[in-house]
């Protein structure tokens, strides 16, 4: 398993259409093999700063899901929300493998 980490700064001015971006891409990583773990958005403190996590079974998995950007009409959609709004000012993505839990 692979996890996608996207360290957002946000302008907190288009919160809810951060949110509304967030909605969006939560279901499309559901419906292409991902999991996704939510976005953490700003509570206390800094407040330009989310987060958000989803997990591909592989990074080739995650690869097959990328080659959708920019032709799915439903990715362009989503991309959208973002561009016209002005909601997300950067971004970084890492890959982390996570460790969890043994069962007992």
């Amino acid at each position: 398993m692979i996890t996608c980490v996207v360290e957002y700064v946000i302008d907190p001015a288009q919160i809810a259409s951060f949110e509304r971006f967030g909605r969006r891409w939560m279901e499309l990583v559901n419906q292409h093999g991902g999991t996704h773990h939510g976005y953490f958005l700003p509570g206390e403190g800094a407040s330009d700063k989310a987060l958000a996590l989803f997990s591909f079974p592989s990074l080739a998995a995650y690869e097959d899901y990328r080659t959708l950007f920019g032709t799915d009409p439903d990715f362009v959609e989503a991309d959208r929300i973002r561009d016209e709004s002005g909601c997300v000012l950067r971004y970084d993505r890492s890959f982390m493998r996570p460790m969890l839990p043994e069962s007992p």
